[in-house]
């Protein structure tokens, strides 16, 4: 039952970064998923990948981990390099490249 300590990426639909900020605790499957045979379903006898505990802090989530005994991993987060530009930079006549509609 290892556990894995990481901060969510942002959702890929959308440019907000709701639901980032906070480190999340999950446990590693200990099973795979099964077929259920009659419906196609997939199901999993394993109840602790249900689990997902949130923390505010990085510190916070391995303290937990470490005073419930729990062996954990933790993934540092990759921070997206962004490029500051204005909207006016599309319009500009430095631009690389031809406007067109």
């Amino acid at each position: 039952m290892v556990a894995r300590i990481f901060k969510p990426a942002r959702n890929a639909m959308q440019s907000g970064v709701a639901k980032t900020k906070h480190w999340v605790l999950e446990f590693e499957p200990e099973r795979p998923r099964a077929v259920e045979p009659l419906m196609g379903y997939t199901s999993s006898t394993d109840m602790e990948s249900q689990v997902r505990l949130t923390f505010e802090t990085h510190e916070e989530a391995v303290a937990y981990a470490e005073r419930s005994g729990i062996p954990y991993q933790v993934y540092e987060p990759h921070e997206p390099a962004r490029r500051k530009m204005a909207y006016s930079d599309n319009f500009s006549y430095r631009r690389v490249g031809q406007w067109t509609h």
